[in-house]
């Protein structure tokens, strides 16, 4: 069993509140089996992948672009940037994603954001601390990016912030969820176009007025779940940096890579 669990390795003291914790879980793995979170098949714990679905999952390292993150086929060297981001630059400075977006990953962030799986927050952080390590290490603040009010109401929490807290207090970094503020309700993207998506989130964000002595100046660290054409982060970044944000870097669990780029 693969596991996507909690991010410290602190042993809690063996006290009779850690016995009762302990205790429950044992009965909850009786009532409800622990099940992989990609395929559902039964686990050795709550929380995790099978063997099989971690074997497939493309977690996405170098040689990539020093700026978006994209994998490359070849090794050009530390800094070396893609086409795409070299004929139209982002916003952002740097973005790094953990793996790569399949069926399996879909499955996993469909149950954490769709399906009240919020205990699978904790492990995909993990997934994200190993691939943004330089990104987390060099941020001043840590931001998620944030929902439009409607969409919270909706959905209940905000799957950025789920993100962002484990990592923030792992490295001591201040969370600042409420950086950003999204001030129109966008359509969901999922069946636009790259040009399309920009278009959609042009304007969609502000930065909180009340933060911006923490704003100014600062190295922001922007969270996210998914980077599809990063049309979305881009706009988050742009609106930070008018603001006076230093420099912005984007994290995310997931980006969408082409099948025939390597992980």
């Amino acid at each position: 069993m693969a596991d996507i669990r909690p991010l410290n390795g602190t042993v809690a003291p063996d006290g009779p509140m850690a016995r009762l914790r302990r205790g429950g879980s044992a009965l909850l793995d009786l009532v409800l089996p622990p099940r992989c979170a990609a395929c559902g098949v039964q686990t050795g714990s709550h929380g995790g992948m099978c063997i099989a679905c971690w074997r497939k999952t493309r977690f996405v390292s170098a040689p990539q672009c020093g700026q978006c993150g994209y994998p490359f086929e070849l090794d050009f060297g530390v800094g070396a940037r893609c086409g795409a981001c070299l004929a139209n630059a982002p916003h952002y400075d740097r973005a790094r994603a953990a793996v790569a977006y399949d069926d399996g990953i879909a499955k996993i962030l469909i149950a954490f954001k769709h399906g009240d799986r919020t205990d699978l927050a904790p492990g995909l952080s993990r997934w994200m601390m190993r691939a943004g390590a330089d990104l987390l290490a060099e941020a001043d603040v840590i931001a998620p990016v944030p929902l439009h009010r409607r969409r919270l109401f909706d959905r209940r929490y905000n799957q950025s912030v789920l993100l962002a807290r484990p990592l923030a207090a792992a490295y001591g970094k201040p969370l600042l969820s409420d950086a950003l503020i999204r001030k129109r309700h966008t359509p969901i993207q999922g069946h636009l176009s790259a040009s399309a998506r920009r278009r959609n989130v042009e304007g969609a964000f502000r930065t909180n007025p009340d933060r911006k002595a923490e704003i100014d100046g600062r190295r922001i660290l922007l969270i996210d779940d998914v980077m599809t054409t990063g049309a979305t982060v881009d706009a988050a970044a742009r609106r930070l940096k008018r603001d006076g944000a230093a420099a912005v870097d984007i994290l995310t669990l997931a980006r969408v890579v082409r099948e025939s780029a390597p992980v």
